[in-house]
């Protein structure tokens, strides 16, 4: 239900009172023929959501999926095929590409910084920072790519992180005010120096995460720790570093890169000639 919410909704902001341009081309109803196609190497996701977009504009047109979500495309690659009244077609081109672009981008994105830690035990995690309202279909994308969710929203896990902290009066104060509830979530802090890993340790957290420290300092915790705490690094990541934060030995490491810096992937709709 959400998600039909998301696209009639999605559909209206671009539609308005009517496509105009279509309108008043008065085109024929008859059957045409268009394509999705790759422009650009990388992973799909949305492609189930592109068709739900044509379906909801007109439910007799035929969608083919010549793609599915997670498999890998180059340029040139046919995605999708609609068959139907142009018309139709044409009103949910750019909102149907809107959300496979978007959402094929971070698949490909999230698939590359993978990649590029395969061979180590860290997990590549996402963020909060995401669309509003299209958190679900962002996250959805970065499992599509091999990563993994960090949090859904503010409810499923206690993160403790910098303006909690201060606000609390200090980690070590933080953490007991958490356990004072016997709250079976699991409790996550954030750091940025060795004295306070230190810290967390010793209070007691299921996670630490390691915010902007230096690989240095990161190894140096990892030795410590390592066997009795997870750790994740977050903060700065990039695909040019982050197998040197991966070779620490961290078990995660977040980005929110993965949805809030990515490059959609390039896809077009061609009508047959």
């Amino acid at each position: 239900m959400f998600l039909d919410e998301i696209i009639r909704r999605s559909l209206e902001e671009d539609l308005g009172s009517g496509d105009i341009t279509t309108k008043y081309l008065d085109l024929e109803p008859t059957i045409a023929t268009a394509f999705m196609i790759a422009k650009a190497e990388g992973v799909i996701a949305g492609a189930e959501i592109a068709k739900m977009v044509f379906k909801t504009v007109d439910p007799d047109l035929k969608i083919t999926l010549y793609r599915k979500d997670g498999d890998s495309v180059v340029k040139g690659d046919e995605i999708m095929r609609i068959e139907g009244k142009p018309s139709s077609i044409l009103q949910g081109e750019r909102t149907a590409l809107n959300f496979l672009q978007r959402l094929s981008g971070i698949a490909t994105k999230t698939n590359r910084m993978v990649k590029l830690i395969e061979g180590t035990k860290t997990k590549l995690l996402d963020t909060r920072k995401t669309t509003p309202l299209l958190r679900s279909l962002e996250k959805h994308a970065v499992r599509i790519g091999g990563g993994f969710n960090h949090r859904a929203g503010l409810f499923d896990m206690i993160l403790i992180k910098e303006n909690h902290i201060r606000a609390a009066g200090g980690i070590t104060s933080a953490i007991n005010r958490v356990k004072q509830h016997n709250t079976t979530y699991r409790v996550e802090v954030e750091v940025t120096n060795a004295e306070e890993v230190k810290e967390a340790f010793t209070v007691g957290v299921d996670r630490i995460m390691l915010d902007n420290m230096s690989l240095k300092e990161i190894r140096a915790a990892v030795k410590a720790y390592g066997k009795k705490v997870e750790f994740e690094v977050s903060g700065g990541i990039t695909e040019d570093n982050i197998l040197a934060y991966a070779r620490t030995g961290v078990d995660f490491i977040s980005s929110g890169a993965l949805t809030h810096s990515y490059q959609s992937l390039d896809i077009s709709l061609l009508f047959k000639e």
